[in-house]
């Protein structure tokens, strides 16, 4: 099954071919503002009402994040070596020697910085490199804490599409990446069952109609068990938390108008809108630099 938040707080699936929902919110009796970690959370079963008609159409109602505030968002820096050779060349997106997740770890990003396809990307500077990242994420089933890479697959409720956006300079990433709007999410969270190998993913980005990001998940450092074997150990990782993979090579520079088009094979695709805030801080004078 593929689930979708929308219109604030109704949970649904999707149909087959991906344009309508069937909504779980009553059917269900799903209460929580953040219904899909009340449903990972409970004792319910969606698969009952998988094959039920289309009660929206997804073009008319506001596709939200999955998830809007689980505990952590943990993310996996230089986790492709094809951006770790992107990275180590382009100095505007970092300035540390050669290094990969193998050697710093992963990092976490605010959860106040998730939105949705339809929310958008709001840019925060206008006189600053903001880059766009696709990524592979998925989103835990239930809590972990000291679990081998062997046994995280069977801790993983689903897949989604993951764009972490990324303003350059010399700050702590988690400085840099948790703005808001800067987590997007979406469209849905594919089940394992509807994934064929999340090892064996293609992956593209699309800004403005031009492909920027063509990749496959199989060109990862650290897999995604890898990733949680990684993070779970000494700190409990919650049924609901956001882990996303790194980002292949490609990224480029976000500008007000822009469009992007994201799509992760067996996941979905999304479309995300960017626009640039107004210029609430423009006396505040933050240092810029490499990463």
């Amino acid at each position: 099954m593929h689930f979708v938040r929308y219109d604030g707080d109704r949970l649904g699936v999707l149909t087959d071919d991906q344009t309508g929902i069937v909504d779980l919110t009553d059917r269900l009796g799903l209460e929580s503002d953040d219904p899909l970690i009340e449903y990972i959370q409970g004792d319910y079963d969606a698969t009952q009402y998988a094959d039920e008609d289309a009660d929206h159409d997804v073009e008319d109602v506001h596709v939200e994040s999955p998830v809007e505030h689980p505990k952590k968002v943990i993310a996996a820096p230089l986790n492709y070596e094809n951006h770790i050779e992107e990275a180590i060349s382009d100095k505007d997106i970092t300035t540390d020697e050669w290094f990969s997740i193998e050697d710093k770890g992963y990092f976490l990003k605010a959860p106040s910085s998730i939105a949705g396809p339809d929310d958008g990307i709001e840019l925060p500077f206008s006189d600053r490199r903001v880059d766009h990242e696709i990524e592979l994420a998925f989103i835990m089933g239930s809590d972990v804490k000291d679990v081998d890479a062997d046994e995280a697959w069977d801790n993983i409720f689903g897949y989604t599409i993951l764009l972490d956006i990324s303003v350059r300079g010399d700050q702590d990433r988690s400085n840099r990446k948790s703005y808001d709007t800067f987590t997007i999410i979406g469209p849905c969270v594919a089940t394992p069952d509807e994934v064929d190998d999340p090892q064996d993913l293609d992956m593209e980005l699309q800004l403005n109609g031009e492909t920027q990001q063509d990749d496959n998940t199989n060109d990862m450092v650290y897999t995604c068990a890898d990733v949680v074997e990684y993070a779970s150990l000494g700190a409990t990782i919650s049924a609901g938390d956001v882990i996303t993979t790194g980002t292949p090579e490609g990224v480029s520079e976000l500008n007000d108008g822009d469009t992007i088009d994201a799509e992760i094979e067996d996941v979905g695709s999304m479309t995300v809108d960017v626009t640039e805030r107004d210029a609430r801080f423009a006396d505040v004078n933050v240092e810029k630099g490499g990463q």
